[in-house]
């Protein structure tokens, strides 16, 4: 059933569009992980629209800007089909109103995660009472890599090949080495 739009009956259309399951998969994705990739691809396994939202916190000071986060995100989950990746700048909450969308997936590693996510559930649940949580865990082998390691590591010239995906991998080279190593060959 994922994927069928009828064409005919513009009343069937939007019938299919209140039934179909949708959730949203909110994140910075400062810098996207395979540890992302394994719920999104889980997620969209499971839903029949899955939107990946590239959250811009304006409490919080990126590596990458929105549209680079966006941008990565987009090459990443070019071929799932039911996967849509925008950016949004303002409560998760009111984009979820916006699409009509009542479930948000949440990535745990551990019981820290949870906890952390638990008060956001509960905080997103009491602005917008018909929103559920659904908390999924990252298979075991991504259960360390956090953004900030990684982004760490990289800066060191460490080698994050088996934590991001290539495309993810030669945007932290280029941030963190781009202008400085070209410098040196000239």
């Amino acid at each position: 059933m994922s994927g069928y739009q009828p064409t005919l009956d513009p009343i069937l259309r939007v019938i299919y569009s209140l039934t179909m399951l949708k959730a949203v998969f909110p994140g910075s994705f400062d810098p996207p992980t395979l540890g992302h990739l394994n719920i999104i691809d889980r997620a969209a396994s499971v839903f029949d629209e899955l939107f990946v939202v590239v959250a811009e916190n304006r409490q919080k000071k990126y590596l990458f800007s929105v549209e680079e986060r966006l941008e990565m995100m987009k090459e990443i989950v070019k071929s799932g089909k039911n996967i849509r990746c925008t950016s949004w700048d303002s409560l998760i909450v009111d984009f979820m109103k916006k699409e009509n969308v009542r479930l948000i997936i949440r990535g745990i590693r551990g019981m820290d995660d949870f906890s952390h996510e638990f008060e956001i559930s509960m905080m997103n649940k009491a602005l917008y009472p018909h929103i559920e949580t659904l908390f999924m865990t990252t298979d075991s082998r991504y259960i360390v890599l956090r953004s900030s390691s990684i982004k760490e590591l990289a800066s060191f010239h460490g080698d994050v090949s088996n934590m991001v995906p290539p495309v993810v991998a030669a945007a932290l080279e280029k941030k963190f080495f781009g202008k400085k190593f070209f410098a040196v060959l000239t």
